[in-house]
């Protein structure tokens, strides 16, 4: 019965954020900030799922410069829970394939998100210069699984490279930002725990050279991935404590 409703009751929210985010990109498409607002409204979705999400920033400044964000890509819920730390003035990288999916690509794409044909190894390297110009023009940032693929509860995969080249490329500081585990997440389960979304501090990529990038990709997998254990660690401590 909870799983009916709370589907139901999701639809229709989200069938209104669509409305809402359309008529947004329809007045001021491509804008810089309209991921940001998008952003904000799935993550207010997060208790209609039962999910408390703490969001923190390790350095709340950070979001005033320019950056390449790299999120832990889980399950469909980073929609809820990782969005409420997107920044304004920051846009995602997606597959193209995202904008062949009715609606929500085309919302996808008229917020001004970026989108990458990752089968096209030319195309991406393309993408990714047009990307580097892009945040140099408009001054903006961008939101990057370097996972490439959704974790589902395995911990932290291994980082594509790609993000990493374009961060070298801009000479922006890379940003990790983490949610603990969400494999415990059903929709037919009332509560759902706690999700903590941190921010951490900038990693720079000054003095990085294009021929280092890979031993970088891996010295920042392996910080990720430390405090992504420590993450989840808290966050089960928090669902075990009992409530008042």
């Amino acid at each position: 019965m909870l799983l009916i409703a709370r589907t139901l009751i999701l639809a229709i929210l989200l069938c209104l954020a669509f409305v809402l985010v359309l008529i947004l990109c329809i007045v001021r498409p491509m804008h810089r900030d309209n991921v940001h607002v998008l952003a904000r409204i799935f993550a207010s979705v997060s208790p209609v799922l039962g999910i408390k999400v703490i969001t923190r920033h390790v350095q709340p400044g950070v979001v005033n410069q320019q950056n390449i964000y790299l999120g832990n890509h889980q399950n469909n819920f980073d929609l809820f829970t990782q969005t409420s730390a997107v920044p304004k003035a920051t846009v995602s990288l997606g597959k193209k394939s995202l904008a062949w999916v009715p609606l929500f690509g085309q919302i996808y794409w008229l917020t001004g998100n970026i989108l990458i044909d990752r089968k096209n190894r030319s195309s991406a390297f393309d993408t990714m210069a047009k990307t580097v110009k892009k945040m140099q023009e408009k001054h903006l940032s961008v939101w990057i699984f370097p996972e490439g693929t959704r974790s589902r509860g395995r911990g932290l995969l291994p980082l594509k490279v790609g993000a990493f080249h374009t961060a070298i490329a801009a000479q922006v500081p890379v940003v990790p930002v983490l949610a603990s585990c969400q494999a415990h997440i059903k929709l037919n389960r009332w509560n759902n725990g706690v999700v903590i979304v941190e921010m951490m501090a900038p990693i720079t990529t000054q003095g990085v050279d294009k021929a280092d990038t890979k031993v970088f990709a891996v010295q920042v997998h392996t910080i990720m991935a430390k405090r992504l254990a420590e993450l989840n660690l808290e966050a089960a401590e928090l669902m075990a404590k009992p409530t008042a």
